[in-house]
Order: structure tokens, then sequence, then C-alpha cells
């Protein structure tokens, strides 16, 4: 199994948090993919596939087949400390839409870099799910695998910025 990841916030200037300052998290699988360079487009064409590691095994994906989609949280460990937001900015740098805060839209630059995907289950074979549409590169650590159900989607009309849709446009689907 692999080493846990410590997940350690960025200094805050609120004093007052009494939040503990580390979590430690464990890689439950690996993302195999044929892309390794992240491109924030095009996601759909790519199929990839979880390799579960120990002490996973066929027990805990039993039943997992009869799920057309999954969760998939995963560590965005390939961006630089550096480069994380924690206040406002425009999404991809883009100068015609409005600068917006971090957690007003889902750029990987993020405090904790959590990745959430939500992609089609294409087969179980033993400890290796195949998946489509998951937007991680190859070698990205999995830290956590849920099966999609309807029942959590929202509940309510879902609403968003027409920023936002501006920018999904390709990101699965490159005809977009």
């Amino acid at each position: 199994m692999q080493a846990p990841v410590e997940i350690a916030p960025l200094n805050c200037d609120d004093a007052s948090m009494d939040l503990p300052q580390t979590w430690t998290v464990q890689a439950i699988a690996v993302v195999h993919s044929s892309r390794e360079v992240v491109l924030d487009d095009d996601w759909d064409s790519e199929t990839s596939s979880l390799h579960l590691l120990p002490p996973f095994d066929e027990r805990s994906v039993q039943g997992l087949e009869a799920f057309s989609h999954l969760e998939v949280i995963t560590l965005l460990d390939r961006v630089d400390p550096a480069a994380v937001q924690v206040h406002a900015r425009r999404p991809r740098g883009n100068p015609a839409w409005p600068e917006v805060g971090i957690l007003a839209q889902r750029a990987k630059d993020r405090v904790n870099r959590l990745g959430l995907s939500t992609c089609e289950l294409v087969r179980v074979e033993g400890t290796v799910l195949h998946v489509r549409g998951l937007d991680a590169v190859d070698a990205t650590p999995v830290l956590d695998i849920k099966p999609y159900m309807e029942d959590f989607a929202p509940r309510t009309p879902v609403r968003q910025p027409s920023w936002s849709r501006e920018l999904m446009q390709g990101y699965f689907d490159s005809t977009g």
C-alpha cells in the first residue's frame, strides 16, 4: 500500500481557527491513463483504469458493476503548492469572465488539491475499474471511489452562471 499522504492547509491569518492542521489520507487506487499532461478539455475521449491498492481486493468492489457511474476523489498531486489560490481569480485566467472566489469555481489550484469527478464505469475486472470521462492524468492517486446514485443528485433545479457553461464547452467533449 502507498504511504499515507498528509494534507496540510495553507497558513491562515485567522488565529481563531481551532481546526487540526493536518489530516492523513491514503490512496486506495492509482489512475492508469494514456494522458500524462493536464489539459482542460476532451476528457470523454479518455478511457482510464483505476487500479486498487492492497488491502482492497475483489470483495471491495463486489456489486459495483451494477452501477453505471462513479464519483472519484483524487489527489491533484501535480499542482504546485505555490500556485494554490485562496481568494478570487478569473477562471482559466480568461479576462472575459468575472473574478470569482476559488470556492465559486472548480479550479485545480485549491488549498487541499482534491479533485472530484463523476465518470462512467465501463467495466470491472478484478481490482481494476475501467472508466470513461475521468478528468485525471496517469499515476494520479485516488483517495476514494463511490457509486453515483441519482438520489444524491440535486433535488431542486440547478443554477449556474453563464461563464461556467462557456468554460465547460469542450471540457468533456472536444466538439463541445
